[in-house]
């Protein structure tokens, strides 16, 4: 890997995470799966494109707005039951390494590098629901016979940066004050 590779592949930050992931090679798989999993993607993105909007309405109007965000509450906590639904569909949830840029995890099945990856992730845990397309950067095997592969986001959305943004910021937030927790002790 070239000295630009690595600059580049650090660009953001990265967390540990527990997600529940999904991997196709073939895309027609990654598009006629779960139409579950498909309205929890859905749901997201749209939560993420109301944002602007409601700022714009909490300058004029605050009652609206608290309805408004009570009722967001309510959708967050019915898409929360969906998704525990929709993990049992799920491969056991795995230790990984996440950014907004890519991804690392661990697999028993060889993929080779500049091979397409289509991911379906629920990121827990809030299970918010992810369909991405990933290339394969780097595939390595480890001393136990798993490989661990890393991969690299492609046509990422606006959206979905940001979702995977807030998402590693929460993670980020919750290991600050688990740590705060544990020093208080």
């Amino acid at each position: 890997m070239s000295k630009q590779d690595k600059t580049e592949r650090r660009e953001y930050y990265r967390i540990h995470d527990e997600i529940a992931l999904q991997i196709n090679t073939d895309y027609s798989d990654f598009v006629n799966e779960s139409s579950l999993f498909n309205l929890l993607n859905e749901l997201y993105l749209l939560e993420h494109e109301a944002q602007p909007l409601l700022r714009a309405i909490s300058e004029q109007q605050r009652t609206l707005v608290n309805y408004l965000k009570i009722t967001n509450k309510r959708i967050d906590l019915l898409a929360q039951a969906l998704a525990q639904n929709l993990l049992k569909d799920f491969p056991k949830p795995q230790q990984t390494t996440l950014s907004e840029g890519g991804l690392s995890f661990f697999s028993h099945q060889s993929f080779k590098r500049g091979q397409t990856l289509y991911l379906k992730m629920l990121l827990l845990p809030q299970a918010l629901a992810l369909q991405l397309t990933a290339t394969v950067v780097d595939t390595r095997k480890k001393p136990d016979g798993r490989l661990k592969t890393a991969v690299t986001f492609v046509d990422l959305t606006e959206s979905q940066r940001q979702i995977l943004a807030r998402h590693i910021l929460q993670k980020q937030a919750h290991e600050r004050r688990q740590a705060l927790l544990e020093e208080n002790s």
